[in-house]
C-alpha cells in the first residue's frame, strides 16, 4: 500500500504523462503505439485517483470527483498543501 506522498506523486507523474500524449495524440491522431499508451496511463490513472481518494479524499471538483456525506470538498489540508 502507497502512502499518501507516493500515492500523490504517482498520480502527478501520470496526469503529466496523459497530457503531453494527449497534446501528441491531437498531431498524430493515427499513432496507434501513442494511443495505447494514453490509455493504458489513463487507465492507471483513474485506479491511482480513486485509491487515493477512498482512502484521503477528494482531489479534484467541479464534476470529476464524488462527495461523501458532508459535502467534503472543504476539509483540509487540501492535497497540495500537505507536508507529507
Amino acid at each position: 500500500m502507497k502512502n499518501k506522498k507516493k500515492l500523490l506523486d504517482d498520480i502527478r507523474k501520470l496526469k503529466f504523462a496523459t497530457v503531453d500524449l494527449n497534446l501528441y495524440l491531437d498531431n498524430f491522431p493515427d499513432n496507434q503505439k501513442a494511443l495505447c499508451a494514453y490509455n493504458d496511463y489513463t487507465n492507471q490513472l483513474i485506479l491511482l485517483k480513486k485509491e487515493y481518494e477512498k482512502r484521503y479524499g477528494i482531489l479534484t471538483n467541479f464534476g470529476t470527483s464524488a462527495s461523501d456525506y458532508p459535502w467534503s470538498f472543504i476539509n483540509e489540508p487540501w492535497p497540495w498543501e500537505s507536508g507529507e
